[in-house]
């Protein structure tokens, strides 16, 4: 079975190809094409909702054509086709949908609505060394910074979630407190490599809360007041001011990220880590993450540096799970809506 997936759910555009392969195997990645908008929202300082939505309009056939040259394949071969139905821009995830169930009727095939953070979740399935069920999932993204437990495909618990700005949203909005450019999270890691994370005291909110949730305001507030301390020095060529401050903003959300993982894997007895999103890629949470886990026996496992951002591929291959589970059907019912806030761990067990 070849599924097509469709992913716009924010500012980039994926499609790709995934043929199951039954007997407990995880389905096998024919083709991916990823469009990122970054050049275009770069004069913005951020995503603007109306442009994203036209270039998905723009993208996604020609990317969809591309797919399908690299698998080989025909239109009429595909099975299914899966997209990403929520949580994201309103109007970037009806292209996605619109252009799935129009698709869907033209060849007479099943559409599935998929939820955007299981197929970050389950992206990892797709790397060399994918995971097994069950594990902690850490989701870590620009807009999501949740803790999972995670049993099987469907079946998740929330474990922790931030209660205000995501671990993506304190990279990108600390960024653009020290003038770093868009998008601001990959600056300002690649600023901190250059600096000293023991340099300024920046807090690590909730470390000690006895739960396990997130909360990241309080920190970029405090980068805030520490930038306004330093003034001018932040753009002294001769000072590593700005350096050590983006390095220590860093180290304050990876070990907030690093501590509340471990303790979730303390808390549920589980042995194996996953950990997906944008911000996964990161390497110092990679580093600190990895050797954490080599301490304390963990398995730990990431999707591939090209799967970390929103792209098709997880879409095309949480589908694909999906079906194989035996817990979603397809549907011929070509009529569609969206979910732009749609909570991962209850809204897939009757999806």
């Amino acid at each position: 079975m070849r599924v097509l997936g469709i992913e716009s759910s924010c500012d980039e555009t994926g499609v790709a190809l995934v043929r199951t392969r039954g007997g407990g195997l995880v389905p096998e990645l024919l083709g991916h094409a990823l469009h990122s908008q970054i050049a275009m929202h770069q004069a913005y300082g951020g995503v603007v909702p109306e442009l994203a939505s036209r270039d998905h309009i723009r993208r996604v056939l020609p990317l969809t054509r591309n797919v399908l040259e690299q698998a080989g394949a025909e239109l009429d071969q595909i099975d299914v086709i899966a997209y990403t139905r929520g949580p994201g821009l309103a109007g970037a995830l009806l292209v996605g949908s619109g252009v799935a169930c129009a698709l869907g009727l033209a060849l007479g095939r099943p559409v599935l609505g998929i939820h955007h953070l299981e197929g970050h979740l389950l992206s990892p399935f797709l790397s060399a060394d994918p995971p097994e069920f069950p594990f902690v999932a850490l989701l870590v993204s620009g807009g999501h910074t949740q803790l999972m437990r995670v049993d099987g495909v469907g079946r998740y618990e929330l474990l922790g979630e931030t209660i205000d700005d995501a671990a993506g949203e304190a990279f990108d909005k600390s960024a653009k407190l020290l003038g770093l450019g868009y998008p601001g999270g990959p600056a300002l890691s690649r600023l901190a490599e250059q600096g000293d994370p023991k340099a300024f005291a920046l807090p690590r909110p909730l470390l000690h809360s006895g739960d396990l949730d997130f909360s990241f305001a309080g920190l970029k507030t405090a980068v805030l007041t520490q930038a306004r301390k330093l003034g001018a020095a932040l753009d002294d060529p001769a000072s590593t001011a700005k350096a050590d401050l983006a390095a220590s903003t860093q180290a304050a959300i990876v070990d907030v990220l690093l501590r509340k993982s471990m303790a979730a894997l303390k808390q549920t007895g589980l042995k194996r880590l996953v950990v997906a999103g944008g911000v996964g890629a990161n390497r110092a949470l990679r580093e600190q993450l990895n050797a954490a886990c080599q301490r304390g026996g963990i398995r730990v496992h990431y999707p591939e540096l090209a799967l970390c951002t929103d792209n098709g591929a997880m879409i095309a291959l949480a589908g694909a799970m999906r079906l194989e589970a035996g817990i979603q059907a397809p549907s011929h019912d070509y009529a569609f809506d969206v979910k732009p806030r749609w909570p991962l761990d209850m809204a897939l067990r009757t999806a």
